[in-house]
């Protein structure tokens, strides 16, 4: 094969006319998806914090910001997971492009829920000439209990949980199972989700919770979600479409649809925990994938900790400007967009994600000057400089979290469990990220209620970040670092992995599969249709 048909229009040329209609048309989905979650997430975060602060200012009450910030954050994870389960069944019945749709149509309504409550109990937009007394003065927002954003942003959860699984196992639906086809796909929309995700961060930050006050700024993520929904419903089906016509012997006719759908919700959940006890299993029992664990869901937490978690405290602590965090957010964003194109481009020169993870772990330490930086407050400038850091971090973070989910893959996709509807990919994927779920719910709210209380009793968080960021962050790293040196072969700078053992997938169940019909009896099958693993696991 000549260089030249090995470059771009060799790849152009991959695609038939109507896959590169229907990824345009995806890509464009994606992106109007992307920009509005971008706002929707970083209004709500610094909407919540803003709120319980003015709470606990008016009421003279002890702050809890930060720990109710985390429990807010920890628990729309959590229920992303629920929504991932709640999709299987959905996706068995209608065409993939219209239970994305729905999905997302259905996070643009509840998304819009809290600006409804917001203006029915006094709220308005931000005036353009309004001038704070204090930074507790936002007398702009409504007179709601900030609790009640809790269980809306656990119901957008769902909605979300679902949109992010779905989005996962559609390319399948228009290029068909081509590896090929399917990789270079995968990484022009992840480039292009980037780009939406920095831009939206950005226009967050600097434009829209500035001009509407972030008890509105998110008013665009409605609007672009519903375009969104329009634009993937024009997508077809050309690849592997999901048989919908309701044919499979495996699912018997049932009167009651609403009934069946609740037993495949059922089978759903016993069918995840399975999933994350034979993960548990493989991932911890052979040398081959011990390591992983830590690199996969120690850096994930890391990482979503750092954005999600430390960079509202920075902007809110010290910097005194709320929406300022999503100028961090962006670079971090940015900084994962850089790590993608450089691992697409230069990726084969690196034999497997060991590099990647030392180079993440490292890379993480740079987040030991935040406790001991004074940055002037409400001053942009030094959110820039603080954004500049994260840059680096999110980098990294791209690029250990590509090269692993690429080992991953090709390292379980050719094994099997046992049980035959769960493959081994689908249950190291389910254990990894529901590892990393239960580690950032736990940690979150419990490190952010510690950073309260320092904060309550010295007016600053300094100290707290001492322990929460720096030390933190250099536990997580020396884990990682030592966790690389496990497999055989490891030692080297960009080792190749020596196989080391025939793995032994074992399963948790005698039983094939659980099936029941409409009565609730067990129905065995002679051929078996295994359950797609992105669709029982949100990876």
């Amino acid at each position: 094969m000549s260089p030249r048909r090995s470059g771009i229009s060799r790849i152009w040329k991959l695609f038939s006319p109507v896959e590169k209609r229907n990824i345009l048309v995806y890509v464009v989905g994606i992106m109007l998806y992307k920009f509005g979650l971008e706002a929707f997430n970083g209004s709500i975060v610094t909407l919540a914090a803003n709120r319980y602060d003015q709470e606990a200012y008016h009421s003279n009450s002890t702050i809890r910001t930060f720990e109710r910030v985390g429990l807010i954050s920890g628990l729309n994870q959590a229920f992303q997971c629920i929504g991932s389960i709640l999709i299987a069944p959905l996706a068995k019945r209608w065409p993939t492009r219209t239970v994305l749709s729905v999905s997302i149509f259905v996070f643009a309504i509840f998304s819009a829920i809290l600006m409804i409550v917001d203006a029915a109990t006094g709220g308005y937009i931000r005036p353009k000439d309004f001038v704070p007394m204090d930074e507790h003065d936002f007398r702009y927002y409504g007179k709601y209990n900030t609790n009640g954003i809790i269980p809306i942003y656990c119901i957008t959860g769902i909605a979300f949980g679902m949109v992010e699984l779905i989005r996962r196992v559609i390319p399948r639906d228009i290029v068909g199972d081509h590896p090929e086809k399917l990789q270079k796909m995968d990484a022009l929309v992840h480039i292009f989700y980037e780009i939406a995700g920095v831009s939206g961060a950005f226009a967050t930050g600097l434009g829209l919770i500035p001009r509407l006050g972030n008890n509105y700024s998110f008013i665009i993520t409605p609007i672009l979600f519903i375009l969104a929904a329009i634009v993937w419903l024009f997508i077809s089906s050309v690849g592997l479409a999901v048989d919908n016509t309701g044919t499979d012997e495996m699912t018997p006719v049932a009167d009651n649809i609403e009934s069946g759908y609740l037993k495949s919700i059922v089978n759903g959940f016993v069918l995840f925990v399975q999933s994350f006890c034979i993960g548990a299993k493989i991932i911890f029992t052979h040398r081959k994938f011990i390591w992983i664990w830590s690199c996969y869901a120690l850096t994930l937490y890391a990482h979503r900790y750092l954005e999600n978690g430390i960079a509202p405290q920075i902007a809110k602590r010290y910097l005194e400007q709320s929406e300022w965090s999503q100028i961090i957010v962006g670079a971090s964003n940015f900084g994962e967009l850089l790590g993608a194109v450089f691992v697409f481009i230069f990726g084969n020169f690196i034999k497997t994600p060991l590099p990647w993870s030392r180079l993440d772990a490292i890379i993480i330490l740079l987040v030991w000057y935040i406790p001991f930086y004074y940055p002037i407050a409400n001053n942009v400038k030094y959110a820039w400089i603080i954004a500049a850091t994260y840059i680096p971090i999110g980098f990294g973070s791209a690029a250990d979290d590509i090269a692993l989910n690429s080992f991953i893959q090709s390292s379980l996709s050719g094994l099997e469990s046992k049980h035959k509807n769960i493959s081994a990919l689908g249950a190291v994927a389910s254990f990894l990220y529901s590892s990393y779920i239960i580690i950032y719910a736990i940690l979150n709210p419990t490190l952010g209620l510690y950073i309260d209380r320092v904060y309550d009793r010295t007016d600053s968080v300094r100290s707290a970040f001492l322990y929460t960021v720096a030390v933190q962050m250099t536990i997580i790293s020396v884990i990682v670092l030592v966790s690389t040196l496990i497999p055989k072969g490891a030692l080297a700078c960009n080792p190749t992995l020596i196989p080391d053992e025939d793995l032994d997938i074992i399963s948790t169940s005698k039983e094939s599969s659980i099936e029941t019909n409409d009565r609730g009896h067990i129905l065995k099958r002679k051929n078996q249709q295994k359950v797609s693993p992105e669709l029982v696991t949100h990876f």
